[in-house]
């Protein structure tokens, strides 16, 4: 039986390769890349190499940065600790051996805190005191008519100011008003004093001056310390000084008996 006769169509399409058969059947379907899984492995592992070197430098430079600040404040703290130490074997230096003191077996006192001062009560004090003494005062009704001018409260014996005189008490305290203002006259003889009574003192001297250096050699102190000590209610008596006391440019006082009698 004769064989069939190839068409001639079958003759003229070309029949594909193998090779490209196998090719087509690997290839995806959805038309993407067609680089193997292992080109795309190994070039992503050589991206995050790159990525890991260059964090691992800026790493590297940081460690570096905070090694190099330790040294330095290393080496500061050895210079300060070398200068202190210098400064300390000057000192020793200088000032030599040093013999530690033996304990005293003395007990320490507490500290006793002064007293508050009156600034109020001294205040109205002295105020009373410029007030009693007054500068209007004239006292040549009350003093004998005599060179030595001396004054004797009412009611005491008249012989009182012949003691004094005669230096029967002995002169305690004294106090010297040369070269004051008047004012500051006046409050210096009142609080002396006041001051002599609350000690007890019997028998003081006033030193107001002769007055040769006031202008025209007038006694200005003289009069007015008169005065004032006659209006004092401490005063009982007074008396110019003799020669050897003062004479002309001081007075003594005998003052009342004060707490201490």
């Amino acid at each position: 039986m004769p064989k069939e006769k190839a068409h001639p169509d079958d003759r003229v399409r070309a029949r594909p390769a193998p090779a490209a058969v196998a090719a087509a059947a690997v290839a995806p379907a959805t038309g993407g890349s067609t680089m193997p899984d292992s080109d795309k492995a190994r070039a992503t592992g050589g991206t995050v190499r790159l990525s890991g070197l260059a964090s691992l430098g800026t790493l590297r430079e940081v460690l570096k940065s905070e090694a190099a600040a330790c040294e330095q404040a290393r080496r500061n703290a050895e210079r300060e600790q070398r200068a202190a130490a210098a400064a300390a074997t000057e000192f020793r230096r200088e000032i030599g051996d040093i013999t530690p003191l033996k304990p005293s077996g003395r007990t320490p006192l507490p500290r006793v805190q002064p007293l508050p001062v009156p600034l109020h009560t001294q205040r109205d004090e002295r105020a009373v005191l410029d007030e009693a003494l007054s500068d209007e005062f004239e006292p040549e009704t009350l003093l004998d008519i005599d060179e030595s001018l001396s004054y004797c409260r009412p009611g005491v014996a008249a012989d009182v100011v012949r003691k004094l005189r005669s230096g029967a008490w002995v002169v305690q305290a004294q106090v010297d008003l040369h070269g004051l203002r008047r004012d500051e006259a006046r409050e210096a003889l009142a609080g002396f004093l006041r001051a002599s009574v609350k000690q007890g003192l019997r028998c003081v001297r006033v030193i107001h001056g002769k007055g040769l250096g006031s202008i025209g050699k007038e006694p200005v102190l003289k009069g007015k310390v008169r005065g004032w000590l006659s209006q004092k209610a401490e005063v009982i008596a007074f008396c110019q000084a003799l020669a050897h006391d003062g004479g002309a440019g001081a007075v003594l006082v005998l003052l009342r008996p004060g707490p201490s009698d």
